[in-house]
């Protein structure tokens, strides 16, 4: 019924979609005297200016990296982005012909310095002689023809009477397909599938090059599922849709650079901080191959599954949804399913771990303490941020009495160590929130930890055996000391390293 549901209104959605393309020339009186009746000869001062009109899609593709990845290459570049959170070319339009100041303008200048302010979409388009003005469809609707045949016309006639480059490129994005496992609502579109969906995107956005003068599609949608087919696997997004913060954003920040300026980004020596060679190269692969071929996938064969260094150096996760830091593996997910593959140790090599959560937590915290000193050497962003369960009584209308977290890839034949760093700030003196590590392979052995006001204690796990198939299962629950009511048990932070 809540499938039927969904289809419905989505039916009703593509019904009242075509109304407004009929009204494109319908603008208000007002709307028309702001245009100017003449345009003045466009001056080419060496900047490259590119301009989204778009909403979360666009600030993952081109608010990040983008920038870094111009100014390598010694191209001075004006970055914006008129954000609306999840607009579509409908909202755009319709914001534009009412003059509502409806937008966050977001501006990267030539120095990288960002700004952000309240704007019109006409605003916008006149604040700047942009070079490319870009243009893309909410994601729910990004692979429905129909939605681009309503109203990109409309929008396109609204920008293109207003632009003050008369030389002017226009670009469509083309943005990727869900993660298999989301739950946005959008996904029952496309039958909840990852392969429908991005196809649609593909059909959808070759369709609607031909409704209006578009000069580029860039592809971020063919990057994204070409990195998908790496080792990394369905690892690109944070919540399902969003792109990750390190990996994700910069696949498609490097899709965008090539597309635009035709230079071949896999000889761009830029990479995020937080990202390895390794990883960089990747994001980069996968963009390259994006551009060369925009409508179909292309296997990362050199990044398959497999081909990782020896496990070494010590591998540490964060259990948590704060910003990437380098040398750490972030886990951005709390629910049952939720993986993370794309493991690497402390010096950024891929050793082949991945973890899976088999039973999930009830929620995120970001109570812990910031400030610790631990050997970890934590960043108040890790330390800060747990994923945590309640074994003695409903919290959040949810009983949690334990958690597990499987970790495979390990060598059968080798023993690990395990270290865990938990912490919840703000907790009465006498009151005990001790976790329980339960870990499971050839061999179980047990650690616990006290997470009250916690800021130096570790809680270690030595000599660990992986079963027949390397795996090692973590579970999690309230200790036995632990005297809280609802039996709050926490995780922020993980260390793996091969036992010496």
């Amino acid at each position: 019924m809540k499938r039927l549901f969904k289809i419905f209104l989505f039916t009703l959605f593509l019904a009242t979609a075509l109304v407004p393309a009929s009204c494109k020339k319908d603008a208000p009186s007002s709307d028309k005297e702001e245009i100017s009746e003449e345009t003045e000869p466009t001056i080419d001062d060496g900047i490259l200016k590119i301009l989204t009109i778009g909403n979360s899609f666009s600030e993952d593709a081109v608010e990040n990296y983008l920038y870094d990845l111009m100014k390598t290459e010694k191209i001075p570049v004006v970055i914006g982005n008129l954000y609306i959170g999840g607009a579509s070319l409908d909202v755009h339009w319709q914001n534009g012909r009412m003059n509502n100041e409806a937008y966050e303008f977001r501006r990267i200048d030539t120095e990288g310095n960002k700004t952000n302010i309240p704007s019109t979409l006409g605003d916008g388009v006149t604040s700047e002689e942009w070079d490319y003005i870009s243009f893309q469809q909410a994601s729910p609707y990004s692979g429905v023809p129909k939605s681009f045949e309503a109203h990109l016309p409309p929008l396109y006639d609204y920008v293109v009477r207003r632009v003050t480059n008369t030389e002017v490129k226009y670009i469509l994005h083309q943005t990727w397909a869900y993660a298999q496992n989301s739950t946005h609502e959008g996904f029952a579109y496309y039958n909840e599938d990852q392969q429908t969906m991005y196809k649609a995107i593909v059909n959808a956005v070759d369709m609607a090059k031909d409704l209006i003068p578009i000069d580029l599609v860039v592809p971020a949608g063919t990057a994204i599922q070409n990195g998908r087919t790496s080792f990394i696997g369905d690892n690109f997004t944070r919540d399902g849709y969003h792109l990750d913060l390190a990996i994700g954003r910069f696949t498609a920040a490097c899709t965008w650079f090539e597309a635009i300026t035709g230079k071949n980004v896999l000889d761009n020596p830029f990479k995020p901080a937080v990202l390895s060679e390794y990883m960089a190269n990747i994001a980069k692969t996968a963009a390259h191959y994006a551009v060369a071929k925009p409508r179909e996938v292309t296997e990362l064969l050199e990044y398959k599954e497999g081909k990782f260094l020896p496990f070494v150096d010590p591998v540490y996760v964060d259990f948590g949804q704060n910003a990437s830091v380098v040398g750490w593996n972030q886990l951005r997910g709390f629910t049952t399913g939720s993986s993370l593959s794309n493991i690497q140790d402390m010096n950024g090599v891929p050793v082949g771990l991945s973890l899976t959560i088999t039973l999930g937590f009830n929620g995120r915290n970001d109570a812990g303490e910031k400030n610790t000193s631990t050997d970890f050497n934590m960043p108040e962003s890790v330390a800060g941020d747990s994923y945590f369960g309640n074994s003695k009584a409903i919290f959040d209308n949810k009983l949690v009495e334990k958690s597990q977290i499987k970790i495979s890839g390990l060598d059968k034949d080798k023993t690990y160590d395990f270290c865990f760093f938990s912490s919840r700030s703000a907790v009465a003196v006498n009151e005990n929130r001790e976790t329980k590590f339960t870990l499971t392979g050839k061999n179980e052995v047990i650690t616990r930890l006290n997470a009250s006001n916690n800021t130096q204690n570790l809680a270690c796990a030595d000599a660990v055996q992986p079963n027949s198939e390397g795996e090692v299962l973590l579970t999690l629950t309230a200790g036995e000391n632990n005297t809280n009511g609802n039996g709050f048990y926490y995780i922020n932070a993980m260390r793996i390293s091969p036992s010496e």
